[in-house]
């Protein structure tokens, strides 16, 4: 069985955001909650084996809520990735703690640079700050300066990338879609993914799930984006998921997909770690599990 990246979940399902369309709050929590996990160190480097044995080059720390929130815990994932010598390693972050602790963080994130990290990839749905912060924190008066935090983080030596989710009534037009491609450009970031909002088959919390699909881009909306893409960009890389990177005037965009299942064994999106030690190859059904 063949897997194309290698998630580690850090942290537990405490997140510092109040996104309306949760994947965690949908999804089975896996053995977590809110408090920060015991990690079963002698599995993960099972993982990390298997990982290496299916020629996985990319390495995802992500979180069913926000693993900065746990740093010393993405410190160890880092240290014990060391010994495996996997090229990439991404983060998975919105971001916030970082911008607005920076006294906090900034020592922090230098170590991870030193200790391998290659990518934060920040999620978004908007490159207008009003429209993020009334996803992400809607709650308080501002949203984090990201032109900035972007800066932040080139300054120490990382690559960044964007990750929008593509949600009606944000980015769900080619006009939109060409001013967040603006946007990046402008702030030299050197990748850009677009990924409609999804939904699990099941959900475990009706609201988040009756939010998203109201959300969701209707087919006319994501035909709409494709075509643009396909006008104006260079198709550079397929992606064995679905997914399609294109160049649009010197600019990485990739428009992809999430949540999705292939039962072909040399296609397999993910192998998920889990702290509790389970190794399991998708994030809704508790029967995809290896160990």
């Amino acid at each position: 069985m063949k897997f194309k990246t290698f998630s580690i979940i850090a942290g537990s399902e405490a997140c510092n955001a109040r996104c309306s369309f949760c994947v965690s709050k949908m999804t089975p929590p896996n053995g977590l909650d809110m408090k920060e996990p015991e990690v079963n160190w002698r599995n993960f480097r099972v993982a990390a084996r298997l990982a290496k044995q299916t020629e996985i080059d990319t390495v995802m720390i992500t979180s069913k809520g926000e693993p900065t929130l746990f740093p010393q815990q993405v410190t160890k994932y880092l240290n014990a990735l060391s010994e495996f010598d996997f090229p990439f390693i991404e983060l998975q972050t919105n971001g916030i703690p970082i911008a607005e602790k920076r006294e906090k963080y900034d020592p922090l994130v230098r170590e991870w640079y030193e200790k391998g990290l290659t990518i934060p990839a920040i999620s978004i749905v908007h490159y207008d700050a009003e429209k993020n912060r009334q996803i992400y924190l809607p709650h308080r008066e501002k949203y984090i300066d990201l032109p900035e935090l972007v800066g932040y983080l080139h300054k120490v030596g990382l690559s960044v990338r964007l990750a929008c989710v593509a949600l009606n009534g944000f980015i769900d037009n080619a006009r939109q879609l060409e001013k967040l491609i603006g946007f990046a450009k402008e702030n030299n970031v050197e990748q850009l993914t677009v990924r409609p909002v999804n939904k699990p088959e099941e959900t475990r919390n009706l609201q988040v799930y009756n939010w998203t699909a109201r959300h969701h881009l209707k087919s006319a909306q994501l035909e709409e984006i494709s075509g643009y893409l396909n006008r104006n960009g260079t198709p550079l890389l397929e992606l064995p998921h679905g997914g399609t990177v294109y160049d649009i005037n010197g600019q990485n965009v990739c428009l992809t997909n999430s949540l999705t299942r292939d039962t072909n064994p040399e296609k397999g999106r993910q192998l998920i770690f889990f702290p509790d030690g389970h190794i399991r190859y998708d994030w809704e059904k508790k029967g995809a599990i290896l160990l």
